[in-house]
């Protein structure tokens, strides 16, 4: 069967990977030059499925209110032009910040997430890839003991669902990572997920593509995605600057561009950009760069070391389209890696980068398919792209093959929108 994978992010390039390797004909359509340039290219690094609490629950409005008008806030709404796609999603957004709703949303993201962390682990048993992976676990510190309660109650909640996700004291936190031995004094205790990862994310996605290709995958680069045809309840073709793609089945897995291309087909995919900033860290010579993933509560930063690298990544600032790097944001990110791991490496060469991630009001990926019959979905992953990568890519395999998927996609899909 022809199948054609509109984006080469990671989680199209994923995709592609697992419809080739069930015998389909896959062709990917790609706006840019090569793999993983874009939303994948310089993210946190982190295979998360023990840290996918949503956006959306109960504790995250007063915060919210407390970051209104403050340049430095982890999340950020800029409110300068009217964008009524926002306005409706900041609704939907109000509505799954509940308790119930949380636990729902929560319940629904781990089970792609844990399947995902599966997949990955099995493909690269099977291809040997190498991305500066990093099997240590996660490490979440936090400096508030409210905090730090709120999250020690929500790891029981997490432990029923087969999460390990172990409390630690500050002395342990400094046990599992050294490098964080300068700020033990401010730290309430930590939260240890030994079974999370950690790793390159752009060099995995470039690294698996060039398997891929060797498996017969037909990449189009530089190659715009116009729109999509339709004929009746179907996609009939791909419409590109130079010239119409057809298939028996089309992915869309354009992450933030989604949207407008399932527009046209009368298909409203309730997910805006978040832009995510990142500085990647040179630390040959420095002695106080972490080996084990951290993600810092206080100011929703994640570290990752990636081989002779240090990734320091943060913050969400909802500002459309717009991929303008705010040198305040990035010094931000640069004051609070120095705090933490002021060895870590030479910052005065860090490399800086923003990129838009695709957010669901829910936090849940929009995954399966749609009114259209030939049409798929594989998008909205949000901050969690990484990590559900590999377990959303296979699902779609799945059900393009006409296979019962592994995991139930009962509130997966578009249809939970309706």
């Amino acid at each position: 069967m022809k199948v054609v994978v509109i984006g080469a992010g990671v989680v199209g390039t994923a995709c592609a990977w697992y419809l080739a390797e069930a015998g389909h004909e896959v062709t990917v359509v790609e706006r840019r030059e090569g793999a993983g340039l874009e939303t994948s290219f310089a993210n946190g690094g982190q295979v998360s499925p023990c840290h996918a609490e949503p956006w959306a629950n109960p504790s995250v409005l007063p915060k919210v209110l407390k970051w209104l008008g403050r340049e430095d806030a982890p999340l950020l709404f800029r409110w300068g032009r009217w964008d009524p796609a926002l306005w409706a999603w900041c609704l939907r957004f109000l509505g799954n910040c509940t308790s119930g709703r949380a636990a729902i949303n929560t319940e629904r993201t781990l089970r792609v997430a844990l399947y995902s962390r599966a997949c990955l682990g099995e493909l690269r048993a099977a291809t040997g890839l190498a991305y500066d992976q990093q099997t240590r676990g996660i490490l979440h510190v936090y400096r508030d003991s409210r905090e730090f309660a709120h999250a020690c109650a929500a790891s029981e909640v997490m432990t029923r669902h087969g999460l390990r996700r172990q409390a630690k004291t500050p002395a342990e936190c400094v046990t599992i990572e050294p490098a964080l031995a300068a700020v033990a004094g401010e730290l309430a205790g930590g939260i240890h997920t030994p079974d999370d990862e950690s790793g390159d994310a752009h060099k995995f996605t470039t690294g698996l593509a060039a398997l891929a290709a060797a498996r017969g995958v037909n990449y189009r680069w530089n190659t715009p995605v116009l729109g999509l045809a339709r004929d009746g309840d179907r996609v009939s073709g791909l419409v590109t600057a130079s010239g119409t793609i057809t298939a028996d089945r089309y992915v869309l897995a354009a992450g933030c561009d989604s949207p407008a291309l399932a527009r046209p087909l009368g298909l409203r995919l309730p997910l805006v950009p978040a832009k995510g900033y990142s500085i990647t860290v040179p630390v040959a010579g420095h002695g106080g760069a972490p080996l084990v993933s951290i993600t810092d509560d206080e100011h929703k930063m994640v570290y990752s070391r990636l081989g002779d690298r240090l990734r320091a990544a943060g913050t969400a600032e909802m500002t459309g389209h717009d991929l303008t790097l705010t040198p305040a944001r990035i010094a931000m990110i640069t004051a609070h890696a120095r705090a933490l791991f002021p060895d870590a490496g030479d910052y005065g060469r860090a490399e800086p980068w923003t990129g838009l991630r695709p957010v669901t009001p829910d936090s849940v990926p929009l995954l399966g398919v749609t009114p259209l019959t030939n049409l798929f979905l594989d998008t909205g992953h949000g901050t969690l792209g990484w990590t559900m990568a590999c377990g959303s890519g296979r699902l779609i395999a799945d059900l393009v093959s006409g296979r019962p998927p592994a995991i139930d996609l009962d509130g997966l899909g578009l249809a939970r929108f309706a």
